[in-house]
């Protein structure tokens, strides 16, 4: 895909966001493989992008939660949370912005429709976040959130089913062993345009499950999930 191909003029007015500095946006919906295939380009990567806009979003998610519901114990309120910032609801969001049509990724990504493409949008969502807040400052990035992901809260709340495999096998971990499970990656493997990664989940020094996917995040929620089925829990 072309970067003169892409008018973003489009997306910010279904996002309600008109941007200052328009490369803040070009670079939030740039994948690194797009960055290895056209090194020409002189573009930068949207993961430091990513990695703001997962703080501002989290934080943003935290306030409305704690606000929302105050007779609501921290233990909900964390399941709440997880519940709308994890791929499947910010990749959801992406999707009703039809931020696919922007995205800017290698030949091989762009053939990936998948979970991976899932994961995808979800990063890429918490960096146009994160352009947002260094563009317009945390009220416009607040705003969005607020727009595009919280409008959603109330209904997902009450219609349950919220805990993601990570999120139930840490909650089911704690329950049984005492223990919070971490993450340990085991491998990857392929060119940084098509890597795959291989994630271990251990309780103590006991590797109880173990997960791959196009994503680290994907392999811990697989890795997550084979634990669960490993020790009985679903």
């Amino acid at each position: 895909m072309i970067m003169a191909d892409i008018d973003f003029k489009t997306f910010e007015q279904k996002a309600g966001v008109t941007f200052d500095d328009p490369s803040l946006l070009k670079q939030a919906f740039t994948h690194r493989s797009y960055i290895n295939e056209n090194k020409a380009s002189k573009l930068a990567h949207n993961e430091r992008l990513e990695f703001l806009g997962d703080a501002v979003l989290e934080l943003v998610v935290t306030d409305f939660l704690f606000v929302r519901y105050p007779d609501k114990p921290e233990g909900e309120l964390t399941t709440y949370r997880s519940a709308l910032v994890n791929a499947v609801t910010l990749s959801e969001v992406a999707s009703n912005l039809d931020m696919n049509d922007y995205l800017l990724l290698s030949r091989g990504e762009s053939k990936d429709v998948g979970r991976a493409r899932q994961f995808i949008l979800a990063n890429t969502i918490e960096a146009v976040i994160g352009a947002i807040y260094l563009d317009k400052g945390y009220d416009e990035a607040e705003d969005f959130i607020n727009r595009h992901i919280l409008r959603f809260a109330d209904k997902m709340i009450a219609r349950g089913n919220l805990v993601d495999a990570k999120s139930a096998f840490q909650e089911k971990a704690q329950q049984h062993e005492g223990i919070t499970p971490s993450y340990k990656l085991i491998r990857d493997s392929g060119p940084d345009h098509d890597k795959s990664f291989t994630v271990g989940v251990y309780i103590g020094k006991e590797k109880v499950g173990e997960g791959e996917g196009k994503s680290k995040q994907e392999a811990e929620q697989n890795a997550a999930q084979r634990a669960i089925e490993a020790k009985g829990w679903a």
